[in-house]
């Protein structure tokens, strides 16, 4: 005959995440205790030092600066007017492939830039760059966000025949 116990009987759960636990604690273990045993052995070996290639005296990059009265600029030596296409015409022999980046002031006449471009054109030096700022100062005026860009101001008369002159000098070179 069987008797019933007055304490109810309830079934053993098997709570899984403290099992998950455990086996990442012992997994991490193993891991940690089998990397400090491991001896890392090698053969010493002289390498030779690194020796980099020997510096070029060759000019890859020459930045041009056009300020106010024509003051010309080469990697911010002065350069008098009258050098300016013999040094030009130096760098250019000694490197055909040489970059020329010309920036102006804001202050600079646009017939000046274009006289230095004419004369780097004539030498025969194609890879030319402009570096261009954003203007600053009382006319400058930033819009609220999203805003259109003003539209740019009318030129002058002599800025237009500049330009005009300076297309005309293109024109005939090809």
């Amino acid at each position: 005959m069987r008797l019933s116990s007055p304490v109810p009987h309830k079934r053993a759960r098997i709570e899984i995440i403290p099992l998950i636990d455990i086996m990442f604690f012992l997994l991490a273990s193993f891991m940690m205790v089998s990397l400090s045993q491991a001896h890392m052995k090698g053969i010493r070996v002289n390498l030779p030092a690194a020796v980099g290639p020997p510096p070029s005296q060759v000019k890859d990059f020459v930045s041009i600066k056009v300020l106010e009265a024509n003051a010309v600029f080469f990697d911010n030596e002065y350069v008098a007017n009258d050098q300016v296409l013999p040094r030009l015409y130096q760098l250019h022999q000694a490197n055909p492939d040489i970059k020329i980046s010309i920036s102006a002031a804001p202050m600079a006449m646009y017939g000046d830039v274009i006289a230095v471009l004419d004369k780097v054109r004539s030498v025969g030096i194609t890879k030319v760059g402009y570096q261009i700022r954003a203007a600053s100062g009382a006319g400058a005026q930033p819009g609220p966000p999203g805003a259109p860009p003003p539209p740019p101001p009318k030129p002058s008369l002599g800025l237009r025949a500049a330009s005009l002159a300076a297309r005309a000098r293109i024109a005939s070179a090809r």
